[in-house]
């Protein structure tokens, strides 16, 4: 079951985040940051947070938004997945769901921003199993010899 983050997933979801070995303290603390303003409600419905949950158990999430001055254009800030439910299928179901959302909401493309770092590469070909293609890359980006790649989707609505 896909369903909208409430309040009491904070501390799962912070949990499953702080066992994320690819992500470094800062992206970690931007995770809960995303999370906390989701649930204060801050950016008035900028972010949209939604858990996958099975048999009670939540195991992943995906953070999407309209992107700002588009009329169809959406980014996928987060996907996350515990490490303990990976290649099962979860991280799957959760894209699909955005895409879902995107469609609903009369979006027509859906964008996910990456690290060109070697450890990053099971994420860029998560994205290419899935119809994604690279469609902007960066150089030094985030900092020398880390690029920032965004991959994108053209959703048909």
């Amino acid at each position: 079951m896909i369903r909208r983050l409430q309040s009491d997933d904070r501390e799962i979801l912070i949990n499953i985040i702080s066992n994320i070995e690819n992500f470094s303290d800062e992206e970690k603390k931007v995770a809960v940051e995303l999370i906390d303003d989701t649930l204060s409600d801050k950016q008035n419905g900028y972010y949209n947070i939604f858990i996958y949950e099975e048999n009670g158990l939540i195991s992943g999430y995906h953070c999407t938004g309209k992107r700002a001055l588009t009329d169809g254009v959406f980014d996928m800030y987060w996907i996350v997945v515990d490490p303990n439910s990976q290649n099962n299928g979860v991280g799957k179901k959760l894209l699909e769901h955005a895409e879902n959302f995107v469609k609903e909401n009369n979006g027509r493309w859906i964008l996910a921003e990456t690290s060109s770092k070697e450890n990053y590469a099971p994420t860029r070909n998560f994205y290419f199993r899935n119809n994604y293609s690279i469609v902007a890359e960066i150089k030094d980006f985030y900092k020398i010899n880390d690029d920032l790649i965004v991959f994108g989707k053209y959703i048909k609505t």
